[in-house]
């Protein structure tokens, strides 16, 4: 796959260079939210949505930002964005809107988002950084989903909801999972499995 291509910065956020796998990038939601795979799903999406937007506008407007302020002028670009989709979460999902509380409007210091933004955006045409936002919101939405998923089902023996592990598990679940330990461990775990296929892949060519 040809670098600098719509479809290498596709890939690249999501495998490649994934803001949570590999970059390690937006620790905060990430450990926070995943307490089940729904919660992570809608902290995915919604932050997908503000990387295409932010790094779509922020594409066009490249060339008009002087270098002195672009910082700032991006952080309202995003805050823009961040507000659409808040006001969209408390009107149609409320209850999701309600459980992620004080995360979503924290997405506009989200450094995955700040960091495209300046690393990308603002340096390639719109059909790269759209590319490129939503690779990298796609990578970042499906770590959340598998994290808080394998969470839920060894916390609750859920899994979107649904039991699948049968009552006599729910009896006595291991509860750590759904805690903050659990989540640290989990996504070491996923983290470290990450680099050695990585690893495995560079050795193998």
């Amino acid at each position: 796959m040809k670098k600098g291509t719509a479809l290498f910065e596709l890939w690249k956020g999501i495998v490649v260079e994934n803001p949570v796998l590999v970059l390690v990038l937006g620790m905060c939601p990430t450990l926070a939210v995943t307490t089940n795979a729904i919660n992570g799903l809608a902290m995915g999406l919604a932050a997908t949505g503000v990387l295409l937007g932010s790094n779509i506008v922020i594409s066009l407007i490249r060339k008009l930002v002087p270098s002195q302020v672009r910082i700032p002028i991006f952080i309202v670009v995003i805050a823009s964005f961040v507000t659409i989709t808040q006001l969209i979460m408390n009107a149609y999902f409320l209850q999701l809107y309600q459980v992620l509380g004080l995360f979503i409007p924290l997405i506009v210091v989200n450094c995955i988002i700040l960091g495209r933004a300046e690393a990308f955006a603002s340096k390639h045409n719109v059909w790269l950084s759209m590319m490129d936002g939503l690779g990298m919101g796609i990578g970042f939405t499906l770590t959340l989903f598998v994290l808080g998923g394998i969470r839920e089902i060894l916390g609750n023996g859920t899994i979107l909801g649904f039991n699948i592990l049968g009552s006599a598990y729910q009896s006595n679940p291991m509860l750590i999972m759904i805690l903050p330990p659990g989540g640290f461990l989990t996504l070491g775990l996923m983290i470290a499995a990450t680099n050695y296929f990585m690893s495995k892949r560079k050795v193998g060519g």
